[in-house]
Parts: structure tokens; sequence; C-alpha cells
């Protein structure tokens, strides 16, 4: 190695607005303290098989505008084989082995450090490297889930709220020329913070996220009931693509899946459940169809009842970031720089209030979620009860 110092950064996990924002805020403090930066493509995937590019600021002007990740990137998980191992003991014994093997690779590629730009998948890796070696790795947050518990907020997340709350905003004028129901399927595997924020940003009739399970009668069917009761004539339902219904209201209420259904989904190479898999906006739209109650009901006042979904899926992901993330992304990369300059490794940049700031990747790369008793869920109750009422007043 020469005497200069040589970061390498890699992005991993599902792209997001503000991936090349975090990249080029690396580049720029890189390029000030004579530091070369090297890209490592596809993630964890390029980690292990040494796929790199030169990263040169003169030939990236304002990357910072640009949507996506010019590194690529990949969900592929170093140690997906510990899930197998038989005993904890032998998990232990492969995570160590796979930890120090990944360790290993620096060398291979040319670096002193490592920059590692991902969600709680990504970041879980690079912790875990860390925890068996001295690895100098540094981790920045990056899922547009919004769901990293050591960051107020991700860059992308408010991107994709705008890009989530447009497209609800504009079905709205579909749902009223042809007084329909839509319901709407919003990113979100295990956390609802997309769905929550964008379904009142745009005014959604019924919001539906993974930590407060929902009964179909009384979250739905009961409500769209009281709505059209109202004078309502179109109703848009904003549903993350991983709620669902409580255990009591699943095998009461629905005929087209059961929890065998649920339990047989596939899985990613991090073991988690693809909840997309499940099309929950297409079974409520199946289940709402097999309704005869709620159907006389549109029809005894006069509605059509026409039930469609919308799956926004990748939409959500497209695009340039807005200027909030275009700046945190910024923020965060000069922040990790600063980090890797003053040989503070093992560590994770996060957002907390208007400051950036940093802690343990340990404690940075847990999950969160949208708290039950939070003013975002009371909201979302409140403008629900006043949504079916405000024509009976």
């Amino acid at each position: 190695m020469t005497d200069k110092r040589i970061i390498g950064i890699l992005t991993g996990g599902g792209d997001c607005p503000g991936l090349n924002s975090v990249i080029y805020g690396i580049m720029l403090k890189a390029f000030d303290s004579d530091t070369e930066c090297i890209g490592i493509i596809k993630g964890w995937k390029g980690f292990m098989e040494n796929l790199t590019m030169p990263l040169n600021i003169a030939e990236h002007d304002d990357l910072h505008t640009v949507g996506g990740t010019l590194l690529y990137t990949s969900r592929t998980n170093p140690f997906s084989s510990v899930a197998v191992a038989e005993t904890e003991e032998k998990k232990k014994e492969l995570e160590e082995k796979i930890a120090k093997e990944m360790a290993g690779k620096f060398d291979d590629l040319g670096i002193d450090a490592l920059i590692a730009i991902g969600g709680d998948d990504t970041l879980g890796v690079a912790d875990t490297i860390c925890k068996y070696t001295d690895a100098k790795i540094i981790g920045c947050p990056k899922t547009i889930d919004n769901d990293l518990l050591g960051t107020d907020y991700t860059f992308g997340f408010w991107s994709a709220v705008q890009l989530a709350s447009n497209s609800m905003d504009n079905l709205t004028t579909t749902a009223r020329s042809h007084q329909r129901i839509f319901v709407v399927e919003v990113m979100g595997r295990d956390a609802g913070f997309l769905t929550i924020y964008s379904g009142i940003s745009s005014g959604a009739d019924i919001i539906l996220i993974p930590e407060t399970p929902f009964n179909l009668r009384k979250h739905v069917i009961e409500v769209l009931k009281r709505r059209v009761r109202a004078g309502h004539k179109y109703h848009i339902i904003a549903c993350s693509e991983g709620a669902y219904p409580s255990d009591e209201s699943l095998k009461r209420d629905f005929e087209t899946i059961s929890q065998e259904t649920i339990d047989k989904l596939p899985k990613d190479t991090f073991g988690n459940p693809l909840l997309s898999k499940l099309n929950m906006s297409q079974i409520l739209v199946s289940e709402l169809r097999l309704n005869e109650e709620l159907e006389k009901e549109f029809q005894q006042n006069n509605t059509n009842y026409e039930c469609r979904s919308v799956v926004l899926g990748h939409t959500m992901r497209a695009g340039t970031p807005n200027s909030f993330d275009r700046i945190l992304g910024l923020r965060l990369g000069l922040a990790a720089m600063k980090l890797a300059l003053e040989n503070k490794f093992g560590m994770m940049v996060s957002l907390r209030g208007n400051d950036i700031k940093s802690l343990p990747l340990a404690e940075g790369a847990k999950k969160k979620y949208v708290e039950k008793d939070s003013d975002i869920v009371e909201l979302r109750n409140l403008m629900i009860k006043i949504r079916y009422k405000s024509r009976e007043i």
C-alpha cells in the first residue's frame, strides 16, 4: 500500500434517493484531506469478489443531485450459511470464521478502511465483522423505510414519502371520477413509517401499518360503511406491504388467505419473509369484492362498488432525491469520512434533531418501529375518525 490512505465505499440493500449524495459527501472530504476513495461495486457481493471502480471526484460533478447509486447494489448476505448451522455453538464458530475472512478482504481490495452504506441487513453484516475482528468499518444508515433505531430520519425517506403522497393525491381524481375504492400498497416490510406519513399527508381514508394489526371488519368494512352512509363516494386505503390482520380477524373475516398462507411465504437471503409476495393490497380487494353486505350498503347509498389495488413498489425508490435528502446525504457522508480520518471505527453516523452524531454500530443498526402511542398514530386515528363523520355533522 501507498502512504496515502485509501477508503472503500459500498452501498447495499435496496437503492434509494440520496445514496449518491452520501458518496459525494465522502468524496468531498476525502479530496480535501488527500485521501483516495475506491468504490466497491454491488455491495457485499463486490466486497467478497474484489469488484471495484476508481472514484475521481472530478468525474462526478454534482453527484448528489443524481438518484440511485453509481456503485450498484445487491442484497448479498455473506453470513447466509450461518442460519443452517445445527447448533448455536456451530453458528458462532461459523460466524467468527466468516467475519475473519471478510476482514482479510481489506488487503485484497487495497483499502485501509470501509464505509458501508445500508440498512439493518447491510449494517448488520458490518457490525458482525467488527464484533470478531478489528476491521476498520464505519456505517451510514440507509433505508427509505426509516426503520433504523440509531437515527431520527434516514436519507431517502422523505423523498419516498413525497412520491407516495403524490401518487395517492393523483389517484384521488380517478377514484372520485369512478366512485372507486383504491387500496394503495406502500413499501414497508415490518415498519409503517412510509405508509403512515404518506397516508396522513395525502389524506388517505384508512391507513394500515404492520405495527398495529388490523381487524378487517372493524378497521376496514365498518369504516367504509360509515363513510358511504355519510355521503362519501370514493375512498383511498393506504396499506403497508407488511400490514397484516390480527389472528382473530384472520380466522373470522378472511376467505382468500389463512395463517398457512403467511407461514409459507418465501424468505430473502437475510431470512426476512417476502411480505410483498403476499400482495396484501390485492387480498384486501379480493375480500372486499366478496363482501356482499358492504356492496349492498354502497348500492343503497347510490354509490358504485368498485375496488382496485395499486402497488407503488419500486416507484417509491425512483427519481432524484429531494433537497432535504440531498443535504442529509451530503452531511452523513462528510461525517462518515471525518470519523475515518479520526480513526473512530465500529461507529455509525446518524441524524439526531438537527445535528449529525455518531454511535456504536451495534446500537445504531437495530430496528425501530412506529410507536403505537406516538402522536403520528394519534393523528392517523383522529383523521380517520373525522373523515367518516365530517358529512354527518
